[in-house]
């Protein structure tokens, strides 16, 4: 996997603000691999959950994966993330 910069970082969150699925399952395969950002399952379990309502099939796996390592209040958490971020982006 590539290493990925800040300014990828900000490309991908603008194209997650109109929706991207790619750049959503960007953002959680930087947020779950600490590429750019520091590892966080939180982030990343959001950022696939909202990239596989966008069709990617490869971010349901990923977040089948990660949650795996998550307890139940992290993935509440996770999802409640992702409903907020769906409400402001959607």
């Amino acid at each position: 996997m590539a290493c990925i910069d800040v300014d990828a970082l900000t490309q991908y969150e603008n194209d997650a603000r109109q929706g991207r699925g790619d750049a959503l399952y960007h953002l959680g395969l930087a947020y779950s691999t600490g590429q750019g950002v520091t590892v966080d399952f939180i982030a990343a379990h959001k950022w696939f959950n909202l990239a596989a309502l966008r069709g990617v099939d490869e971010a349901k796996r990923w977040r089948a994966q990660i949650a795996r390592e998550m307890n139940g209040s992290q993935i509440a958490e996770a999802q409640r993330l992702a409903r907020e971020w769906l409400s402001i982006f959607h």
